[in-house]
């Protein structure tokens, strides 16, 4: 099954922990990061798309993706 996340977090360190971990969790970059204004936040927000390949299991709608 090929999994899909996208990671979404302030424009700080925060989010660049999260997508070190899903790197050391088998998770590959997908495309670029993404940045936007959160004019309610008054602050950037940051996103990145990662993925995964995993064999031998198929995916449902109950996958729970940030268990793999």
């Amino acid at each position: 099954m090929r999994l899909y996340r996208f990671l979404t977090g302030p424009d700080d360190a925060s989010l660049c922990h999260k997508v070190t971990a899903a790197l050391n969790g088998g998770w590959l970059l997908h495309g670029s990061p993404t940045y936007a204004y959160d004019g309610e936040a008054r602050a950037m927000r940051c996103g990145q798309a990662v993925c995964k390949e995993v064999e031998g299991v198929d995916y449902t709608a109950d996958t729970r993706l940030g268990e793999w």
